[in-house]
């Protein structure tokens, strides 16, 4: 197996185990949430009209976005593996690192509530940045910039 598949695939199980481990603990109850009911609950606030528990319009905002990027992780990375070009792959590599990037806001945002972040969040946050290093790698950047420096030389 080459390196970006290696990459690839962890970035998969980083992403699949996220849904079942604890992501946040909820202050009422102690108790941790896993992935998948995280999701859903976020998910459902944002086509359900009526009482929501967002505090004000961008945290709905951004959770939409956030909930955007996981659909798009889910749906887009294997066809984008599977069957996208270079080019393809190059540029939803810099998407995912930008979704590695905004869903960085969790953890800056929550403030003093940050300690209620579980591992699955990590798992699920850190999925994004290997899905970019993978898809870079898998794109050929590593050549891209050989060849550069080879030219560079020359």
């Amino acid at each position: 197996m080459k390196r970006p598949d290696l990459l690839i695939l962890g970035a998969w199980l980083l992403q699949a185990t996220a849904w079942f481990v604890p992501v946040v603990k909820l202050d009422k109850f102690s108790l941790s949430v896993p992935g998948w009911e995280a999701f859903l609950s976020t998910a459902s606030e944002l086509w359900l009209s009526g009482d929501t528990h967002f505090t004000s319009w961008y945290a709905a905002v951004l959770s939409a976005v956030s909930v955007t990027t996981t659909v798009v992780f889910l749906a887009a990375s294997p066809w984008v593996v599977w069957r996208g070009s270079r080019a393809v792959q190059r540029t939803s590599a810099w998407i995912a690192a930008a979704f590695f990037v905004f869903n960085a806001y969790w953890f800056f945002l929550l403030g003093p509530d940050r300690s209620d972040l579980r591992s699955g969040y990590f798992l699920w946050w850190l999925s994004f940045g290997l899905l970019a290093i993978s898809l870079f790698d898998l794109a050929g950047w590593s050549r891209v910039d050989q060849t550069a420096k080879k030219v560079a030389a020359t």
